[in-house]
C-alpha cells in the first residue's frame, strides 16, 4: 500500500476542502495529513494523532511562537526545523518509509530537504501574492507532478514545470443533487422567492448587487449562509428585513439549505480580479440544477455561459434574477446538473489516481 504524507493548508473538517476531498477518495493508500496550527496557542499537536479513516490519521503541526520569514535567518529556520522533526517524527511513529509527499502551499519548500519522501506532489489551487514568488517556483520545479486549479495558473507555473496537470475544484455531486427537486415539489409562484448564497463572506466580498437586488424587490428573500468576516456591506445588509445571516452548518447540511431556494447567488471578490480559479461553490451550485446568477468582472469569459446567467452591473444583476424566476424547467436544468456530475470530486481523483499511476508515483 502506498503511502501519503499530506501537508494540507487547512484542518480536517466537516465541511472539507480541496485537499481532503482529494485524499480521502485516493484508493490503496495510507495518508498521514498535516494541518497548520489555528494559533500560537494551538496545543493539540501534544494530542495523538486523529484516525478520521481506517487509512488516514490526522495531526495539527505544532505552532511556530515566532512566525518570522526568511529574511530573519537563524529564526526562520528553526522554526522549519521544528516543524520537520515533528513530521519525521510521526513518521516513523507509523512506519512511513520514502512516502509520496503532497504539498499544497509554497511556504513547504522549506521542509524538502529536511524530510525523507520518495516522490513530490504539488497541488496549486490559488495564487500566493503574499509569498515570494520564488519559494513557488522552487517547489514547482522540484515535484514530480504539479496540480493546478486553473489555466491560468498552469500558465503561470509553466516556466517552472513541463509536469503540470489541470485540475479544476469539484463538488460532492451526490450530496448536492439532493437539492435538485423535480418542478412540482417547488414552491408555487406566488411564493416570496428566495436567493441564496453558500460560503464564506469574506471582507473583500462585494455584496453591492444583494443590496441593490434586496432594494429594487422588497417582496424578495435573500439567505447568506456561512462564516462572516467583517464587510463593510453586512452591517446595511442586516438592516434590511429581507435579508438574512445564518450560520456555518456542515458541508452536510447545506443542501437544505440551498433547496428552499429558488435562485443561486454568486459575487466577485475584489482582490481577486485577475483569478480564473472556479470556486467549489460554483459547482455546488450547478449540483443542485438551480438557476444560478452570477457577477462578473468587464473582460471575463463566462466558464459555463450555457447554464449560470452572468452580470456585470447591479441592474443587470436586478434584470437577470427576474429572469431566472422565470426560468422553465428544461434542458438547461440537465445541463446544469451534468456539469455538476463531471465536477464530482470522485472524478477529480480518479485523474489524480490515474496521473499518478502513470507517472510511476502509485
Amino acid at each position: 500500500m502506498k503511502q501519503i504524507v499530506c501537508l494540507s493548508n487547512e484542518p480536517w473538517s466537516p465541511s472539507p476542502g480541496r485537499t481532503q476531498q482529494l485524499v480521502a477518495r485516493l484508493k490503496d493508500v495510507q495518508v498521514l495529513y498535516f494541518s497548520p496550527a489555528e494559533s500560537w496557542r494551538d496545543q493539540r499537536f501534544r494530542g495523538k494523532g486523529r484516525a478520521v479513516k481506517p487509512n488516514i490519521t490526522t495531526y495539527t503541526l505544532p505552532p511556530l511562537l515566532l512566525p518570522v520569514d526568511e529574511r530573519y535567518g537563524e529564526l526562520f529556520q528553526l522554526g522549519q526545523r521544528k516543524l520537520a522533526r515533528y513530521i519525521a517524527g510521526k513518521m516513523a511513529k507509523h512506519r512511513f518509509r520514502s512516502p509520496l509527499l503532497w504539498t499544497t502551499c509554497p511556504e513547504q519548500v522549506h521542509l524538502l530537504d529536511r524530510l525523507d519522501y520518495d516522490a513530490l506532489v504539488y497541488d496549486c489551487d490559488r495564487e500566493w501574492d503574499d509569498l515570494p514568488p520564488a519559494w513557488e517556483g522552487v517547489l514547482s520545479s522540484t515535484a514530480d507532478v504539479v496540480f493546478a486549479a486553473s489555466q491560468g495558473l498552469a500558465d503561470r507555473l509553466s516556466p517552472c514545470s513541463s509536469n503540470i496537470a489541470l485540475l479544476p475544484n469539484g463538488t460532492a455531486y451526490p450530496l448536492f443533487a439532493k437539492a435538485a427537486r423535480p418542478p412540482e415539489d417547488r414552491p408555487p409562484r406566488r411564493a416570496a422567492p428566495t436567493f441564496g448564497w453558500a460560503g464564506t463572506i469574506h471582507s473583500d466580498l462585494d455584496l453591492s448587487p444583494v443590496l441593490h437586488a434586496a432594494h429594487a424587490h422588497p417582496e424578495w428573500n435573500f439567505l447568506l449562509l456561512g462564516r462572516r468576516e467583517p464587510n463593510p456591506l453586512v452591517k446595511k445588509l442586516k438592516r434590511l428585513p429581507n435579508v438574512s445571516f445564518l450560520p456555518p452548518c456542515p458541508q452536510m447540511e447545506v443542501p437544505a439549505y440551498l433547496a428552499r431556494c429558488q435562485v443561486l447567488m454568486d459575487f466577485l471578490r475584489e482582490e481577486q480580479p485577475d483569478s480564473d480559479v472556479i470556486p467549489t461553490r460554483m459547482y455546488e451550485y450547478l449540483s443542485t440544477g438551480r438557476p444560478i446568477v452570477a457577477m462578473l468582472w468587464p473582460d471575463q469569459i463566462e466558464p459555463f455561459p450555457d447554464v449560470v446567467y452572468g452580470a456585470h452591473t447591479g441592474q443587470e444583476f436586478v434584470t437577470l434574477c427576474e429572469h431566472a424566476l422565470e426560468e422553465l424547467p428544461s434542458l438547461v436544468t440537465q445541463r446544469r446538473l451534468d456539469h455538476g456530475a463531471q465536477a464530482a470530486w470522485s472524478v477529480r481523483a480518479g485523474r489524480v489516481s490515474r496521473i499518478l499511476a502513470t507517472a510511476g508515483l502509485l
